[in-house]
């Protein structure tokens, strides 16, 4: 019987393809497979990735030598040791990211785990997505971060904790709101789980989230951590806005 299955697959996966067509995540045209994105969106999507700012990722237009960090976080460092994303947040990364998180495009999630895998670094870590308050989860029905953590889990084989870290406060949406704003409405927000203070002395963490936009929602996560004994925390997103458009 299991070896009729893949038959099966292969015989039934022509006649799906022709009713449901392989689309483009990032314009809905038909592609030739499954999250492929088509050469339009491909070439406007600006990677992210070395050289860059060892601390926040932020890009360098050369190689200024290992642990070279920016000035911003020579000035004033950010609490996560260090932070990466896919790609710079543009039209094609928050089509995407919207939805996922709205259009309950949950498949996506599948795909931004796959293309975050060469930013998870080395060594394991446990990883943990940024959690929502139960209220927004209710309403939503999902946590995207945590179903992208779950997904690179599966393709890391690393542990996946997503009840480490709590959101207490429930917040007022972010969006239009400048730095300091945002800083100021997250602080307090997250606290960890009673109880969990032993599992995490000096546990290496990396952090999940899907956009990273002024760093307040992750910066607020890491110091939670922090606070409770976590060793390395690392922050890896999916898009992230670069400094000079961060509203």
């Amino acid at each position: 019987m299991m070896s009729i299955i893949p038959l099966l697959k292969g015989a039934v996966r022509p006649v799906v393809n022709y009713a449901l067509p392989p689309r483009c995540p990032g314009c809905g045209t038909i592609v030739a497979e499954d999250f492929a994105f088509c050469l339009t969106c491909w070439g406007g999507m600006a990677f992210l990735g070395e050289p860059c700012c060892a601390r926040c990722g932020v890009p360098f237009p050369h190689d200024m030598g290992d642990g070279a960090e920016c000035g911003a976080c020579m000035a004033d460092p950010p609490p996560w040791d260090s932070a990466r994303a896919v790609m710079a947040y543009g039209d094609v990364a928050r089509t995407v990211a919207l939805r996922l998180k709205y259009g309950r495009r949950i498949g996506l999630a599948r795909l931004i785990a796959r293309m975050m895998l060469r930013h998870v670094g080395d060594g394991e870590a446990v990883i943990v997505p940024v959690p929502l308050h139960r209220w927004r989860l209710w309403n939503r029905g999902f946590n995207q971060s945590a179903l992208i953590a779950d997904h690179l889990g599966r393709m890391t084989g690393w542990p996946v904790d997503k009840h480490l870290l709590r959101r207490v406060k429930r917040t007022a949406p972010l969006r239009g709101m400048n730095t300091k704003q945002r800083a100021k409405v997250v602080r307090g927000a997250f606290a960890l789980a009673p109880g969990r203070r032993p599992d995490l002395a000096g546990r290496r963490l990396l952090l999940i989230d899907d956009v990273h936009t002024s760093g307040a929602t992750a910066a607020a996560c890491v110091r939670a951590l922090k606070r409770g004994g976590a060793g390395d925390v690392r922050l890896l997103c999916w898009a992230r806005v670069l400094p000079d458009h961060v509203d």
